[in-house]
């Protein structure tokens, strides 16, 4: 296993019962693929063509860091401020980024903690399947922290996932998203239980919403925002 190259936090950056998903660093994809097929790398893929022109990114909860392989892959100019707060997927994170992975600078952080050290304003922020851990309250403060770290006209993008307010949302989605929030809670302490309304969280600190995309009738979104 590669040396780790980032800062390892005391455990007091952490909040008391935050969750611990390192356990699934492993199998992570595999359970993700096993459940929805390539249906949420599909959605974290949704707006890669449109940051070409980012240079410095805050990606926070990227598992075992698919989709942060694939930015530095396709914006070679780009650099990456990887938040988690389990020191195993950002291991998987590193690896994954090959010899992309100097520009990365990996951060062991509980992002309801989180604070920005960063010199450079970020102009793209990205939150794949993480926003669903917090509640509305902690995307509400978090978003608030990212605004002051960003730049005018800054990127946030989002994947989530959803209830629509249709049969389909009533009768499967809410169940499964149910059923998931239930199965994380056993797998790694997760205490949140219901989505977050982080899109009132993420307009209330100043984003707008300028793209998206739904899949699979509505349960999957993909989502772009912009800072002012």
């Amino acid at each position: 296993m590669r040396p780790l190259s980032f800062p390892v936090l005391c455990s007091e950056a952490l909040k008391p019962g935050a969750p611990q998903f390192d356990k699934l660093a492993r199998v992570y994809r595999w359970m993700e693929y096993l459940s929805f097929g390539p249906a949420l790398s599909r959605c974290r893929a949704e707006f890669l063509p449109r940051l070409a022109d980012c240079r410095h990114a805050l990606v926070i909860g990227d598992g075992d860091g698919r989709f942060t392989a694939r930015l530095l892959a396709a914006n070679r100019l780009i650099k990456v401020d990887a938040i988690d707060a389990g020191p195993a997927m950002l291991e998987a994170l590193l690896r994954r980024a090959g010899k992309n992975a100097a520009r990365v600078r990996a951060e062991v952080a509980d992002a309801r903690l989180w604070q920005a050290t960063n010199a450079e304003p970020y102009d793209l922020v990205v939150t794949h399947f993480f926003l669903d851990c917090l509640t509305t309250a902690e995307v509400r403060s978090l978003a608030g922290r990212i605004h002051l770290a960003s730049n005018s006209n800054s990127l946030w993008v989002v994947s989530e996932f959803a209830v629509p307010q249709s049969f389909f949302g009533r009768i499967i989605a809410r169940p499964l998203v149910a059923a998931l929030y239930a199965a994380f809670g056993i797998l790694t302490g997760l205490k949140v239980r219901s989505l977050p309304e982080y899109d009132a969280a993420l307009t209330e600190a100043g984003f707008r919403m300028v793209r998206r995309r739904t899949r699979l009738c509505g349960l999957l979104v993909s989502e772009m925002w912009m800072n002012g």
